[in-house]
């Protein structure tokens, strides 16, 4: 049933009687008027008391969503200057006028065109005039009138979001907050209840609850455990209404997912694990891997293995694979299986994260016993020590044992070990090895001041196992022994002035030893027992290494003894005693008031035909210069070969020569005998070469003629022992050619080289006889000799 509601806006056009007035009837809406309105004050048209002329209008209220088929009447404007003649024309315009809104311009009735929807408009605003038709002016001033769309509940609740997704830690309280959803209503809040929404769960009971007006959801199931279940779908539903029967409603969905804690200890699957190992498993080698299973995840699932308790917990390790979560056992110390076969070892997992409120689960870890078994591996000799330290006197013989060194095998077995020094550490074979019991003994004298240690290397080696074999240093010390004289420590060349006085310094010796003796150098310094009668100088021991050379008397003659030569003998104080004599030569000089040199060279002066021993020196050096010149032009003398007649930038000693002429070719018969190359038959003249000039005239020999069956190898032979006994072939390898063709040949020769040996034309015709391969070559060579017969 539809409910059509109007109202009615009267214009009275004002009579010049006063007028009763009357009050209008209330209308429907309830607004008072905005504008001055006709008022009726009477009951007697003589007693009518009008107002002004003028608009009467009030706000008009219309349902959305009208279904009906007709256009839905919204309310009639009327002036009260309308008398019904069709005289006034009424007019529509503002929101939606003419399209939305139509008005009958003769009644004035408003009608709505279209179904109005208040949550896309709620209010129109809207104008209305009366205006006369024929001089198309207003009749009365433009008014303004509201069309306000009423609320209906067309709209369901929509919430924020089609899905939601939360997480809530598992094994929370009763209660503890998960996520909130909102859902909202299109239509109007303040007009009855269409817009209140209420929520109620659907699905996800009885693990979780939501606030019917906030949509709060939460927890509603104690100690819900994310290893049973980790995802909760909760379906929420928003019903306008306040939830009442025939409210709209819409449903949203929430995941939910449990999140871990660790709240589940580590456990290992078995209680005991097994592995083996070889015994020559270097430190660090993986053994095995053991495994404690942890339901949790993340950072609650971290295991941390240790090796609490057992018989190898110096000897084994044990880490964690933090990828896999896996406990890695690993050699820690080198195995022996001869001192121990078996190990046994307690390994722990337990979680580094625990959370204290669930402490009263039990402990978070878990033990395992780990057996590990040693096998026995074929091993490398052992040597006693890691290495050895020997010592020997310098004086050794050849053959002195110095010591020894030993090493064994380490298996049960006990193999035999053989030794022997690699070398590579003794490249001079200073020392060797006894093969069998590994005593150490020189092949070769030793010398402390050119090597004091002499490092090398041992091997042994298994006998019944070559490839097992192991390596130890043998550093060997030369001790030292006194072979070796003291001497100076460098060359003295003093120089005494001519007026120097008795006991005077002169200069300071020292001396120095190769030997190293264990209390130290103590040299002693005196005049050789030749020198020491009748010496103008003395030596004075210092006691201290060092000594000192002293006049013995007072003024020297540089005219008559310009140098002195002093042997001094130095000897050392060890066993057996090392002596040595040196030499010092003392120059006797002019010297200044201060004892400053000033000049030694007086004998020139002295002796105008003596020579110095730079001016010998000199001398000498040329004598040795002019010598070796005279021996250098001697050898190349006697190296001297023929000189070439034919003298050229090209010719490099490899006997081809240059002639810069142009043959008469094939009709030059006279520049060279071209036929003697191919036919060994020709006769050879024997010439004297051109290209040097002989030394002794030889006569020229006969060259047997070769034989009609000589073949080339035989030839050749021929020429080269004819050049090998030649006299006047030159020294340097030379490079002859024959170009021989052979007799072999059924054809002969088809050179044309051999026109010049023969005389009058030949005859061609029999190549026409060897077939169509050769008939080019008969028509050339045939054609010719027609030509000249023609």
């Amino acid at each position: 049933m539809r409910t059509y509601r109007y109202f009615l806006l009267l214009f009275w056009v004002g009579q010049p009687y006063p007028t009763l007035s009357t009050p209008l009837s209330k209308r429907t809406s309830g607004f008072p008027a905005k504008k001055r309105a006709l008022e009726l004050s009477g009951n007697s048209k003589n007693e009518l008391n009008r107002s002004k002329r003028s608009w009467m209008w009030n706000q008009f209220f219309l349902l959305e969503e009208y279904t009906g088929s007709d256009y839905q009447y919204v309310g009639k404007l009327h002036s009260d200057q309308d008398r019904g003649d069709g005289s006034l024309k009424y007019i529509l315009s503002g929101d939606g006028a003419g399209d939305l809104f139509i008005i009958n311009e003769n009644t004035g009735d408003i009608q709505a065109t279209k179904r109005l929807d208040r949550e896309e408009k709620p209010v129109y605003i809207l104008r209305a005039q009366a205006i006369n038709r024929r001089t198309g002016r207003p009749v009365e001033p433009e008014s303004e009138f509201i069309i306000k769309i009423h609320d209906i509940n067309d709209n369901e609740p929509i919430f924020t979001k089609e899905v939601y997704t939360a997480t809530v830690p598992e094994m929370s309280d009763v209660g503890t907050f998960v996520v909130q959803v909102t859902a909202t209503d299109a239509d109007d809040p303040t007009y009855g209840n269409s817009a209140k929404v209420v929520y109620s769960i659907l699905q996800g009971q009885p693990y979780f609850s939501v606030e019917s007006e906030t949509g709060i959801i939460k927890t509603a199931l104690l100690n819900m455990d994310r290893e049973n279940r980790e995802q909760y779908q909760v379906v929420i539903q928003a019903k306008d209404m306040g939830g009442q029967m025939g409210g709209l409603s819409g449903t949203t969905t929430v995941n939910i997912t449990l999140t871990d804690v660790n709240n589940n200890p580590p456990r290992f699957p078995q209680s005991t694990y097994q592995f083996k190992t070889p015994e020559s498993s270097p430190p660090g080698t993986p053994i095995g891997r053991i495994k404690a299973s942890d339901a949790d995840v993340g950072e609650n699932a971290e295991i941390q293995y240790s090796i609490t308790d057992g018989e190898g917990l110096d000897m084994f390790d044990v880490i964690t694979d933090q990828e896999t979560q896996e406990g890695i056992i690993t050699v820690k110390k080198l195995l022996d299986f001869e001192k121990k076969k078996v190990y046994t070892l307690k390994v722990e997992a337990s979680n580094p994260h625990v959370e204290p409120r669930f402490l009263y689960l039990g402990p978070f870890k878990d033990s395992a016993t780990v057996r590990i078994v040693v096998e026995d591996v074929d091993e490398p000799p052992v040597f006693s020590k890691l290495a050895y330290i020997l010592q020997i006197r310098e004086d050794a013989q050849i053959n002195t044992t110095i010591g020894s060194v030993t090493a064994q095998d380490p298996d049960a077995v006990r193999n035999p070990v053989k030794y022997s020094v690699d070398r590579h550490t003794d490249m001079d074979r200073i020392f060797n090895i006894d093969s069998g019991n590994g005593s150490i003994f020189t092949s070769k004298l030793l010398d402390r001041e050119t090597l004091l240690w002499h490092n090398i290397t041992v091997i042994a080696t298994e006998i019944n196992n070559p490839k097992q074999s192991s390596r130890v240093p043998l550093y060997i010390k030369v001790l030292d022994v006194n072979d070796n004289a003291p001497e100076f420590a460098e060359f003295y060349e003093t120089f005494v002035c001519e007026k120097a006085k008795a006991d005077q310094l002169i200069q300071t010796l020292r001396a120095v030893d190769k030997d190293d003796p264990y209390s130290g150098h103590q040299f002693s310094f005196s005049l050789a027992p030749e020198a020491a009668s009748g010496s103008n100088f003395t030596i004075q021991d210092n006691k201290d290494n060092t000594a000192g050379i002293l006049t013995r008397k007072n003024g020297y003659n540089r005219h008559e003894m310009s140098t002195y030569l002093l042997p001094v003998v130095i000897s050392d104080n060890d066993y057996p005693v090392q002596s040595s004599t040196g030499t010092v030569t003392v120059r006797v000089c002019a010297c200044d008031h201060h004892g400053n040199m000033q000049s030694c060279h007086a004998e020139a002066l002295i002796h105008p035909t003596g020579l110095s021993t730079g001016a010998l020196v000199a001398i000498l050096l040329c004598i040795v210069i002019l010598l070796v010149t005279v021996v250098l032009f001697a050898a190349l003398r006697r190296q001297r070969k023929k000189e070439p007649l034919i003298i050229s930038k090209e010719d490099i000693r490899d006997n081809i020569v240059s002639y810069n002429d142009e043959g008469g070719g094939e009709e030059d018969t006279q520049a060279f005998d071209i036929g003697t190359l191919r036919n060994p038959e020709a006769i050879e003249d024997n010439k004297l070469r051109r290209d040097i000039v002989p030394e002794a005239l030889f006569l020229p020999r006969r060259t047997p003629t070769a034989r009609d069956n000589t073949d080339v190898r035989d030839f050749i032979n021929q020429r080269l022992k004819e050049n090998d006994t030649d006299p006047t072939a030159p020294p340097y390898d030379s490079l002859a050619t024959y170009a021989y063709e052979g007799t072999g040949s059924v054809a002969d020769s088809l050179s044309s080289l051999e026109s010049v040996t023969t005389d009058g034309d030949q005859d061609y015709d029999y190549l026409s006889d060897w077939g169509p391969r050769f008939k080019k070559l008969a028509d050339m060579y045939g054609g010719v000799d027609s030509d000249k017969d023609s």
